[in-house]
């Protein structure tokens, strides 16, 4: 099974403070907290101090110290002097999503055939927020560039997954998303201009596909289709990528475009069958 990992990539920064969510009368504070700590550890913040949490997850460190007291006693988070650092067994929550979602029957097939086909990787990505999360991957071979495996974490707007995935809000919605999204450069390459990203994904919305060169780390030239769900709106993208100067996104469109919707329609098909997964990948 394909290695799961419940933190942001290495390229992604922690969320700027978005608008917040109406929170329903049951809503339990403290289970919040312990798993905003969890997902506030990243390829950047692998162990941090007591005021380094609290200052991360924007909590008092009294309250970072009960929830670090709590997830300790789980097994979720370990103590070396002063420093905290995430435990194994928070892979396990990635894991009870893998298997109950059937990622493995369901995805990885068609994954597996278009990489066998062209090489190189294919992902499936849905939306969680800001970010991408990938559900689904299969590569061939690892580069020197972002890390493209299960459970990674990457800002939308710098992949053609995210393009693909911001397509499919409505025009209210992209004007929220432009609003609050913290556009880094991440290469010299990335597109930050919130207009010339609205162009982009309007262009994605009447083309389909998505491209995206150079945009989350140097070296990755990638195109992303949707996927649908039963309402024939978008719930999750599908993607396949090549190595920059080896292949131009005009090749990638002439000579992938074609299986690659097909087979974003047969993982529509699959999803339609369990409902599980369908549910599980809506935003």
């Amino acid at each position: 099974m394909s290695q799961l990992q419940t933190k942001t990539g290495p390229a992604s920064q922690h969320p700027k403070k978005q608008k917040k969510a109406e929170k329903p009368a049951e809503y339990v504070e403290g289970l919040a907290k312990g798993l905003a700590i969890i997902e506030c550890f990243d390829a950047g913040h692998r162990e941090m101090t007591l005021s380094e949490v609290a200052r991360r997850v924007n909590i008092s460190p009294a309250a970072a110290r009960r929830s670090l007291l709590t997830l300790m006693s789980l097994g979720y988070v370990g103590q070396s002097d002063k420093r905290f650092h995430l435990r194994p067994k928070v892979m396990a929550l990635g894991t009870a999503y893998y298997l109950s979602a059937q990622i493995e029957e369901l995805l990885q097939p068609d994954l597996r055939r278009v990489v066998e086909l062209f090489g190189d990787a294919c992902s499936v990505g849905t939306r969680d927020n800001q970010h991408v999360i990938y559900i689904a991957h299969v590569s061939v071979q690892r580069a020197r560039r972002a890390s493209a495996m299960v459970g990674a974490r990457y800002p939308a707007y710098a992949t053609s997954l995210g393009r693909v995935l911001l397509s499919g809000l409505s025009d209210a919605a992209l004007d929220d998303y432009l609003a609050e999204a913290d556009l880094q450069p991440l290469t010299g390459k990335t597109v930050t201009d919130r207009e010339q990203l609205r162009e982009i994904v309007i262009e994605t919305r009447k083309n389909g596909y998505a491209t995206a060169v150079d945009q989350l780390d140097y070296g990755v030239t990638a195109l992303a289709v949707p996927i649908r769900g039963q309402g024939n709106e978008i719930i999750a993208a599908l993607n396949t990528s090549g190595y920059t100067g080896m292949v131009s996104p005009e090749q990638l469109v002439s000579e992938r475009l074609v299986e690659m919707q097909r087979t974003a329609s047969a993982i529509t098909a699959a999803i339609a069958r369990y409902p599980a997964l369908a549910a599980s990948i809506r935003f």
